[in-house]
C-alpha cells in the first residue's frame, strides 16, 4: 500500500508533541485538524485561563521560557503558545481537515477526510482528552423552553438569557462558570457533584508543585480502585486573577447557592438530592488523603510544614426544589466522555467507558492504531500540558 508512514489527527498539544518527536525521529507523517491549531483551546470561553501554572507547560524541546512562571495563561495566550511551538517544530500540520472516518486496510489504514482519501502506515488518534459533552439523564425532563447549552457553547455571562442561571456540575468548569456569573451580578444555583479539592497555594508553593512532588500526578490507571475512577473531576483550581482558591465553600461564602445534584424537573419545579453534605465530605476525604502525601514528603525532604489544616465546618442546608420559571438558562458542566466509539468501526478496541484498550498508547486490539492526550492513558497527568510529553 502507497501511503505515509504515520497520519496524526489532532493539532492540540499532544498532536504537536507527537509530531515533534517524529519529526526528531525522521519519520514523515501529518497532522490532520479539523480545526485550527488548539482548535479545543479556542472553544473555551472568553475568560478561561489554564488552571495549571506557565512553568508546568513541557512539551518536547518546548518548556515555557515566558517572563511570568507562576501566572496561568489565559485562553488566547496558550492557543498563541501552541502556534509558535508548532512553527517552531515545523510541524506538518494541515488544517481545516476533517476526518471523517477510518478503517483498517491491506498493510495499513484509509482516512477518509473533507480533503479526500488519505492512506497511513500508522495512525496516532490525539483527539483530545475527551470529545462529548455528558449531561445527566435528568436534563431529558426539563422544560424545552428553557435555555441549556453544554460548557462548550458558553462564552460569557452577557449571551445568556435573563434570570437565574442553574449550573449542572462542580468540577473545575462548572464552579469558575459560576464564580464568573456571581461577579457578573447573576443568581446562581450549582447542582453539585462530587469533586476534589485543595488550596490553590500553601507552604510558598503551588497545589500543581505539589501535586508533582507527592507523586500524585504520576499515579497510574493500573493503580486506581476501578476503571470507572478515571471518570472523576479533577482537582477543583482556578487560574483567575493570579490563582486563588475555589471550591464549594468559597462559592457558597460568596453568595452562590448551593444544591445536590440535579433529580430533573416536574410540575414546575426543579428537584435536587439531598446529597450536598455527601458530595462535600467526600471532597473533603481527597483533601486529607492529599494532605497525607504532603506530610509524607514534608517529613522524607525536611522541608518546612506547611500549615495545611483540617476542612472548615461547612452547612449543608440546600434546597431540594427550585421554581423552574425562575431560571433563564441551564449550564451543563458535568465533563465529558470518550468519543471514539461513534466514529471508528472497531468497537471491541474500547473498554465500557469508551477509553482505548491499549499498552503504553499502543492499541492492543488494532495494530498501527495508537493514542497519546488520553485522560490516564498511563497516569494521571496524561493529559495534561505537564504529562503529554512523557507519554
Amino acid at each position: 500500500m502507497s501511503g505515509l508512514p504515520v497520519v496524526v489527527v489532532g493539532a492540540g498539544q499532544a498532536g504537536l508533541a507527537i509530531s515533534r518527536e517524529l519529526t526528531k525521529a525522521g519519520v514523515e507523517h501529518v497532522v490532520l485538524e479539523r480545526g485550527r491549531v488548539g482548535e479545543t483551546w479556542r472553544g473555551r470561553w472568553d475568560s478561561f485561563c489554564v488552571v495549571t501554572p506557565n512553568w508546568s507547560i513541557r512539551l518536547p524541546d518546548g518548556h515555557y521560557d515566558g517572563t511570568d512562571p507562576d501566572g496561568f495563561m489565559p485562553r488566547d495566550e496558550i492557543v498563541a503558545w501552541l502556534e509558535r511551538y508548532a512553527a517552531s517544530s515545523h510541524a506538518p500540520v494541515r488544517e481545516h481537515v476533517e476526518v471523517q472516518s477510518l478503517e483498517s486496510v491491506r498493510d495499513g489504514f484509509a482516512l477518509v477526510t473533507s480533503d479526500g482519501v488519505m492512506n497511513a502506515n500508522a495512525v496516532v488518534l490525539a483527539t483530545g482528552a475527551y470529545q462529548r459533552p455528558y449531561r445527566p439523564g435528568a436534563a431529558e425532563t426539563l422544560p424545552p423552553d428553557l435555555f441549556q447549552i453544554d460548557v462548550e457553547g458558553y462564552r460569557n455571562e452577557g449571551g445568556l438569557p435573563p434570570g437565574r442561571v442553574l449550573v449542572v456540575g462542580s468540577g473545575q468548569s462548572g464552579c469558575q462558570i459560576a464564580e464568573e456569573l456571581h461577579q457578573a451580578g447573576r443568581d446562581v444555583v450549582l447542582a453539585c457533584g462530587r469533586a476534589p479539592w485543595l488550596p490553590r497555594r500553601w507552604g510558598g508553593r503551588d497545589l500543581t508543585w505539589w501535586a508533582q512532588e507527592t507523586g500524585f500526578l504520576d499515579v497510574t490507571v493500573e493503580s486506581l480502585p476501578d476503571p470507572s475512577a478515571r471518570l472523576f473531576a479533577n482537582l477543583l483550581a482556578t487560574g483567575h486573577g493570579g490563582g486563588h482558591d475555589l471550591h464549594l465553600r468559597t462559592l457558597q461564602a460568596q453568595g452562590v447557592v448551593l444544591a445536590g445534584h440535579l433529580l430533573g424537573a416536574a410540575n414546575g419545579r426543579l428537584q435536587f438530592a439531598d446529597d450536598l453534605a455527601e458530595s462535600v465530605a467526600w471532597g473533603d476525604e481527597r483533601y486529607l488523603q492529599f494532605r497525607e502525601l504532603v506530610r509524607n514528603l514534608v517529613a522524607e525532604r525536611g522541608l518546612d510544614d506547611p500549615g495545611l489544616g483540617d476542612p472548615e465546618p461547612f452547612a449543608a442546608a440546600a434546597p431540594e426544589s427550585l421554581d423552574s420559571s425562575d431560571f433563564g438558562a441551564v449550564i451543563f458542566t458535568g465533563g465529558f466522555r470518550p468519543d471514539h466509539r461513534s466514529w471508528l468501526p472497531w468497537r471491541d478496541a474500547f473498554d465500557e467507558h469508551g477509553f482505548p484498550i491499549h499498552r503504553d498508547g499502543a492499541s492492543t486490539v488494532v495494530p498501527g492504531l495508537y493514542f497519546v492526550g488520553v485522560h490516564f492513558l498511563r497516569k494521571r497527568k496524561s493529559a495534561l500540558l505537564i504529562g503529554v510529553a512523557e507519554d
